[in-house]
């Protein structure tokens, strides 16, 4: 089990990307959150084994259709233990 956290950036945001990050991690068995960040990124924290991560964070690098992902960054850090997959969304 491991823990990531995950920041994309790029066109990242108003193409479906959280519904489609967390479609993804559904259908992985991964668990954590992601959500879209004031700067424009999305930012995920995703736990699972490290074949499915690695699987999502291969999907993470080129997200969905409408995408365009130009930087991207993940850095392992402590498990939380998250019960499952939700898309947060930023108190305005």
């Amino acid at each position: 089990m491991k823990h990531l956290n995950i920041c994309v950036s790029g066109k990242v945001q108003g193409v479906f990307f959280r519904a489609s990050t967390k479609e993804q991690a559904d259908q992985l068995g991964i668990k954590g959150f992601v959500r879209n960040e004031p700067n424009g990124d999305v930012y995920i924290e995703a736990e699972g084994d490290e074949e499915k991560l690695k699987i999502f964070l291969d999907w993470c690098r080129r997200g969905p259709n409408r995408a365009r992902v130009d930087s991207f960054k993940a850095e392992e850090a402590d498990l939380k233990k998250f019960i499952r997959f939700e898309i947060n969304y930023l108190h305005r």
